[in-house]
């Protein structure tokens, strides 16, 4: 299982970001799993930010994130996406990718990629 997340960057408050995470190995395409995002700020714990079912469904989203922010998937690439808009500067953090058996908004993700930077200025 391989998970790598690309596109971070620098923006400035009230830009977007897309981010994405191709997936090869036993997660990639396989309805059986589950993916999702997740953010680690400094000095603060690791949160989910969305998560989605490979054929689109379930998808689910943090709080601080809804209306912003949209993941999805292209099954047929072995990607998954996460569309940031309205960035603010408390959404910069280490984006990571992740995967899981079942469904993406129970239980703990077991593969990791590994994470991109986002950077948000004021």
């Amino acid at each position: 299982v391989q998970l790598q997340a690309s596109g971070g960057g620098l923006v400035q408050a009230g830009g977007s970001l897309s981010l994405s995470c191709a997936a090869s190995g036993r997660t990639a395409n396989n309805y059986n799993y589950a993916l999702g995002w997740f953010r680690q700020a400094p000095g603060k714990e690791r949160e989910s930010v969305a998560g989605i079912a490979w054929n689109g469904g379930g998808a689910y989203y943090a709080d601080s994130v809804k209306g912003r922010f949209t993941i999805s998937t292209d099954s047929a690439k072995n990607l998954l996406y996460l569309q940031m808009n309205g960035l603010k500067p408390e959404d910069t953090a280490v984006y990571y990718c992740a995967a899981k058996l079942g469904r993406p908004d129970t239980g703990k993700y077991a593969y990791w990629g590994l994470g991109t930077l986002v950077t948000v200025s004021s």
